[in-house]
């Protein structure tokens, strides 16, 4: 495992926005596939979207309501994942993990694809 550590999570109110980080020790994530995931109570983890090395992210029709996007600052080595217009569902605990660079520039978040993650950072939104 490769260290990653996420954080900028907290209690925010709905209808906020909020963005997380994923940082890497020791490695690049300019040259990795990455992959943002969530474990929301009662619920199995689930994919929220992802950024390729090239700069794509999911294909139209897998991204949902767009409340989602990644970006990356390659100097900082760090990956964000910025949400908007926050709900109450979306209270959990957020994951970003890591693969080797696929070359393409559709990703998915299917969870075997990717084999080193983070531990976690808790998002709460609540009134």
């Amino acid at each position: 495992q490769l260290p990653l550590v996420e954080s900028g999570g907290g209690l925010v109110q709905p209808g906020e926005s909020l963005t997380l980080s994923c940082t890497a020790t020791g490695f690049n994530l300019e040259h990795q596939d990455m992959g943002w995931f969530r474990q929301t109570p009662g619920k199995e983890r689930e994919g929220v979207s992802c950024l390729t090395s090239r700069g794509g992210t999911l294909r139209p029709q897998d991204s949902g309501s767009g409340r989602f996007t990644v970006s990356r600052d390659n100097l900082k080595n760090t990956v964000f994942l910025h949400i908007k217009n926050l709900e109450v569902e979306d209270t959990g605990l957020y994951y970003c993990a890591t693969r080797g660079a696929s070359g393409r520039w559709f990703c998915r978040t299917t969870e075997s694809d990717y084999n080193n993650w983070g531990r976690g950072t808790q998002v709460i939104v609540s009134s």
